[in-house]
């Protein structure tokens, strides 16, 4: 795993109370450390990259994507919405059941969690539809 210290980042933790600028240790592809300071106790063998302020953040989580798969890949993928996602931040996402056909079995949930982890560099999560074919009507 690789080492890094990101300085000048503008550092955003709301589980911690941060909005400021400072600097992100990581050691062993993991953040060790992270605020104003970081980078003078870091160790000397880290390399270093000024990111010039830019947002550091825990992941984000989307919760309502649609991915078009099954049934619609001409639109897009698990695999090419989740890499999408990737590049904006988000580290899980919510894919929603309408889809064709619609995602209200078992097996679709099963054939979808299996592409993602074949396919996503994030966290896939499946909403299920509530009826049938989302027809409203048989519980699915």
């Amino acid at each position: 795993m690789s080492s890094l210290l990101l300085a000048n980042a503008r550092i955003i933790d709301p589980s911690r109370g941060i909005d400021q600028t400072g600097d992100v240790l990581i050691l062993d592809g993991k953040v060790a450390d992270a605020g104003p300071g970081v980078a003078s106790n870091a160790p000397k063998t880290v390399s270093r990259l000024d990111v010039g302020g830019r947002i550091v953040c825990p992941g984000l989580i989307d919760l309502h994507v649609h991915l078009r798969e099954p049934g619609q890949s001409a639109k897009e993928t698990i695999g090419t919405g989740a890499c999408a996602a990737a590049r904006g931040g988000f580290t899980t996402i919510v894919c929603m059941p309408n889809t064709s056909p619609s995602v209200d079995s078992p097996g679709t949930v099963r054939w979808i969690q299996d592409r993602a982890r074949d396919e996503s560099p994030v966290n896939v999560l499946v909403a299920g539809a509530l009826t049938k074919d989302i027809a409203g009507e048989d519980l699915a």
